[in-house]
Parts: structure tokens; C-alpha cells; sequence
């Protein structure tokens, strides 16, 4: 049965987040599913990178699912565009390699954590933005931030109180990047927990309103107390941005 690769993007503001639900249809996932099981005219399961949260966005999503179908690539993805809500995009479909898999193949990901950090109000990106009027001390961030890169334990980062699985990650890249008043924190690595790069930007945050010293950072890490990092950022100013593979590196 052929593999298929998909990339989405989609602005993920009315949406419960990718993963579907049993006590609501609304969600990335569940739109998908139902759409590509009535084109194939069979039950598609959609496997995502990553479960993005009620609100985030995703500029490059990939998923994987088997089917079969007569269809070639360029008229399946056609019917997507055409069906899909309008605030979901299907960017690209393929045929994968058989043992292709969105989530257990992917070798990194990168978010962006975009804060409006201006009085002036922006009204037409108030979706994407987190608005923070007050002014930030971004050198004191950006020592923060090399802190936290590298191979660390992020359980302190984490909204999941308990987890059998492994909570070390390796965050590869951890960049502030100014555009006039917007300021983007920009996050790759090899995988993200649950709420993570929320609650990074949180803290990052408190560190750049002198709420808390950039030297914090290591003892928080070292704590592994959820309690002991700063808040989770709200969900509208994070997009996934993009999905590394194997051949993508190097």
C-alpha cells in the first residue's frame, strides 16, 4: 500500500490542536481524516510530526498515511486544496520511502515564538502575536538563552507533571531575531515536550522584563520542578515552523 508525505499549514486559532479527540470533531487531524477517508473512499489514519496545542499554528506540518488509490499525487493534492478549510493549507504531497513515518522519522523541528513588543497595537496579526508593551532587555535574554542550549534534562519545562518517557532533549538553536517591533524567538531541536517552547519563552520573557537574572536558568534545569520556570506563554504566538528528516541534514 503506497506511503504518502503531506506538509500542511494551517492557522490553528478555531482549532482544539492537530491531535483528534473523541468529544469533538474539530481538530487538524480529525478534518483531515475525515476529508481523505471520503476522497479515497476508505479509513485514512494520518500520523502528525508532533500533536501542535489548541491555538499554535504550523507553517510546515507533515503527516504521513497509507492508502490505496488510483489518484496520482498532484490530483490528490489538488481535491485537499479544494476541500480542506480554508484555514488549512495542503502545501505539498509525495510518495514516501516504505518505511517513512512523520513522527518517528523526523530528526528535528523548529518553532517561532513571534512577541509583539510594541504599544501600538497590530491589529491584523493579533492572531500570530503575543503583545508585550513593556520594553525587554534582549541582551539579558540571549545570555539566558545559551544557557539553555545543548543536551539538558527539560522536565522544569514541562506541563506534564509525570512521564515514563525521557524528558532529555537537545535544543540545537535558540535565537532572538529582531524585525522592528517584533521581536522572534526561534527554537530547533531534536524534539519538544509538552507546553516546552511555551514555557521557554515564558521564562525568557520574565528575563527580559528583570523579573528574574539569566543566571536562573541552570538551576532551573537542574531542579526539574515545573514549578520553577515561568509561565506558559499564550498559544497564538507559536507556529511550528518547519520538519527535519534524515536527508534533510548534513
Amino acid at each position: 500500500m503506497p506511503n504518502f508525505k503531506l506538509t500542511l499549514c494551517y492557522d490553528g486559532t478555531r482549532y482544539r490542536g492537530w491531535q483528534k479527540q473523541g468529544n469533538t470533531d474539530n481538530t487538524i487531524q480529525g478534518k483531515l481524516e475525515a476529508l481523505l477517508s471520503r476522497l479515497l473512499s476508505q479509513e485514512v489514519e494520518v500520523a502528525g510530526c508532533g500533536r501542535t496545542d489548541a491555538g499554535v499554528h504550523a507553517r510546515g506540518q507533515v503527516c504521513s498515511f497509507r492508502a490505496e488509490t488510483a489518484m496520482s499525487c498532484g490530483e490528490l493534492l489538488a481535491a485537499l486544496r479544494e476541500y480542506l478549510p480554508e484555514d488549512i493549507g495542503a502545501l505539498a504531497l509525495e510518495i514516501a520511502p516504505p518505511r517513512f513515518h512523520a513522527r518517528l522519522s523526523c530528526t528535528g523541528k523548529t518553532y517561532v515564538y513571534r512577541v509583539w513588543n510594541s504599544e501600538t497595537p497590530n491589529v491584523f496579526e493579533r492572531r500570530y502575536l503575543l503583545r508585550e508593551p513593556r520594553p525587554l532587555d534582549e541582551d539579558a535574554m540571549r545570555r539566558a538563552a545559551a544557557l539553555l542550549c545543548g543536551r539538558h534534562d527539560f522536565a522544569a519545562f514541562c506541563s506534564l507533571k509525570r512521564s515514563k518517557k525521557s524528558t532529555v532533549r537537545e535544543l540545537r538553536r535558540l535565537e532572538l531575531l529582531r524585525e522592528g517591533e517584533e521581536l522572534r524567538l526561534v527554537f530547533e531541536g531534536d524534539g519538544f515536550l509538552y507546553n516546552m517552547v511555551r514555557i521557554l519563552t515564558g521564562t525568557l520573557l520574565e528575563v527580559g522584563r528583570g523579573e528574574r537574572p539569566p543566571e536562573d536558568m541552570a538551576a532551573i534545569l537542574a531542579s526539574g520542578d515545573r514549578a520553577q520556570a515561568g509561565p506558559t506563554a499564550p498559544a497564538q504566538g507559536l507556529t511550528l515552523w518547519s520538519v527535519a528528516y534524515e536527508k534533510d541534514r548534513g
